[in-house]
């Protein structure tokens, strides 16, 4: 038998609202104001659930850190079409957190150790890593970087539109990319 928790119900909503937010219009730009509104709450009431706004976002990270784990922890060998599809559906799936950490959680490159920016570098180096192999010489390098700016910049701005489509377009345009 399963017993309803509206304390959990209601942490979920605040979720959904937020991921939804947060891909609209971005980390920075969505206020617990907004996201109480989204789900007809007090801003207080959602302070309850999540103060600092800093919490929502590591709820929402969480998934995807843990899906980035195993895509990085899954052994492609030298199939990088594979990877790369892998990737682009990691991305795809994970839209709104794409953007919150890529657009909206920025500086990873001036991160300082033990900090979420530093752990987004590390994340994005090791996506690199395993387009561009170990020892790339300057034309892969640059492929390798533009695959991971095409599939960034792609899924979080068609955030709007079905997923299907946008995996399907990205990863043509991802292998396309890294093949030419």
């Amino acid at each position: 038998m399963t017993t309803f928790d509206p304390g959990n119900d209601t942490r979920s909503r605040i979720l959904a609202a937020a991921r939804e937010l947060f891909a609209e219009r971005g980390y920075a730009a969505t206020s617990l104001a907004d996201i109480a509104a989204a789900v007809g709450l007090t801003k207080t009431a959602v302070a309850y659930h999540f103060h600092p706004k800093d919490r929502l976002a590591a709820e929402l990270i969480t998934p995807a850190a843990e899906d980035v784990l195993r895509l990085l922890g899954t052994d492609f060998g030298d199939d990088r079409t594979a990877y790369i599809r892998a990737f682009v559906s990691f991305a795809v799936r994970h839209r709104a957190v794409v953007r919150l950490l890529m657009e909206d959680i920025s500086g990873a490159d001036d991160a300082a150790p033990g900090t979420t920016g530093e752990a987004i570098r590390t994340f994005r180096d090791e996506l690199y890593r395993r387009l561009a192999g170990d020892d790339p010489d300057p034309t892969t390098q640059v492929r390798a970087w533009a695959v991971l700016g095409c599939v960034q910049a792609a899924v979080v701005k068609t955030a709007e539109l079905p997923s299907g489509l946008v995996e399907e377009a990205v990863a043509r345009a991802a292998l396309a990319i890294y093949e030419s």
